[in-house]
Parts: structure tokens; C-alpha cells; sequence
């Protein structure tokens, strides 16, 4: 099922914008998981899956389109076409992957620090999508990239203090081992917006120099 796969005549750019909504879309669904599990009536999860293969689909036109000329057409050089591509791609299948340990570690019930992180990661997926739509249309993505950098540092400092959480007396230890990898997928995701963020900030040091 292709979601978001409606690559127009922008080629190159659009795609990026394009992964942009897809990005958006993965950690919305993440969020709203968490919110409602163990419950899944409206398919989140499945949802999620189809939306991490459309990912898929978008990077595998977005790196064939970096052939023949046409990434230097959007302003890109192939290397930092590739790299964004690739860093989009991990924020989607960290937060698949995230959605998946739920099922897979049969979690009973959310806790409230991972409600925390995927909000946390929503907000910073919305400012990839947004530094995306900027990079098409030339506008400066400073501010985006900024803030993913906070909400980066936000992560971190919520799986650090969840982690710690699990560590007190009395928790089961697999509780320990499920959701101490379930906080490092979620800040793995995180991690990946902020990769997205350092490779923009060097295509924009290059455009302006």
C-alpha cells in the first residue's frame, strides 16, 4: 500500500519533501501506538509497517534519481543526497522498529517515559519535515535544524532518566531488558533526526559558500 508515494514532476526535491511527510507520519503513528497499547483497533502497527515500506520505496527513487545530473539540478551533490536519504530512511524504521518490540516483547501496558520520548520525537519529526520543505523551496533551514538539535538533547535526557527508572528495586528484570531497548529504539530514532540535521547543515554551508 503506497501512503505517500506520489512523486510529481520536481523529481529529486520533491522526493526529499515527500520522505519529509512520510517521516512526519511514522512518528504520529508511534506516538498514537504508544497512547492506546496494548490496544490497536484502528491498525496503528500495521499502518506503521506499510508506511516504513513506502519509506523504503521513496529513499530507492530518491537515490536513483541522484543519477544523470539531476542532483546537481536540485542543488545537491550525490554523497549528500545519499546521506540524507539513508538518515530519513533511519528515523522510519527506528520508529517500526520500536513499534515492533511492543508486539514482540508482549508489553502489557505503555509507561509514561515513552509516552515522553515519542512525543518528543513527533515534534522532531516535524521540524525534519519542515527543514525539507524549506530545502525545496531555498528557504533557510537554520532554525529547523536549531531546534531538531534541542529536541535531540530533550531525547537523550529522557532515555538517560527512564533507563535510570528501571533500575530500582523491586522491577522485573525482563521489564529492565524490554523497555531499556525499547527507550534505545525510541532515542535511536531521535539520534537519526539529528543526523538528518547535520547533513542538511552541510549541503546549506556548501549552497552558501
Amino acid at each position: 500500500m503506497a501512503l505517500l508515494h506520489t512523486a510529481g514532476t520536481d523529481g529529486v526535491p520533491a522526493l526529499f519533501e515527500e520522505m519529509g511527510r512520510a517521516v512526519e507520519r511514522a512518528t504520529t503513528l508511534l506516538r498514537d501506538l504508544l497512547a492506546v497499547w496494548p490496544e490497536d483497533e484502528h491498525g496503528l502497527g500495521a499502518t506503521l509497517v506499510d508506511v516504513e515500506h513506502d519509506g523504503d520505496r521513496i529513499t530507492h527513487d530518491i537515490i536513483h534519481g541522484l543519477n544523470g545530473g539531476r542532483a546537481a539540478r536540485a542543488g545537491l551533490t550525490p554523497t549528500d543526497g545519499y546521506q540524507l536519504a539513508t538518515a530519513l530512511d533511519d528515523i522510519i524504521d527506528a520508529a517500526e522498529q520500536t513499534a515492533d518490540m511492543l508486539g514482540i516483547y508482549q508489553v502489557e501496558a505503555p509507561m509514561e517515559q515513552a509516552g515522553q520520548l515519542a512525543d518528543v520525537l513527533l515534534a522532531a519529526g516535524g521540524q525534519v519535515a519542515g527543514a525539507l520543505c524549506a530545502l525545496r523551496s531555498g528557504r533557510d533551514t537554520g532554525p529547523y535544524l536549531v531546534e531538531i538539535n534541542r529536541l535531540e538533547n530533550e531525547a537523550d535526557r529522557l532515555s538517560r532518566d527512564a533507563i535510570a527508572s528501571l533500575f530500582v528495586a523491586g522491577i522485573d528484570p525482563m521489564v529492565v531488558i524490554r523497555w531499556k531497548d525499547i527507550f534505545e529504539s525510541l532515542e535511536s530514532a531521535a539520534d537519526a533526526c539529528e543526523h538528518v540535521a547535520h547533513v542538511l547543515e552541510g549541503i546549506s554551508i556548501k549552497r552558501h559558500h
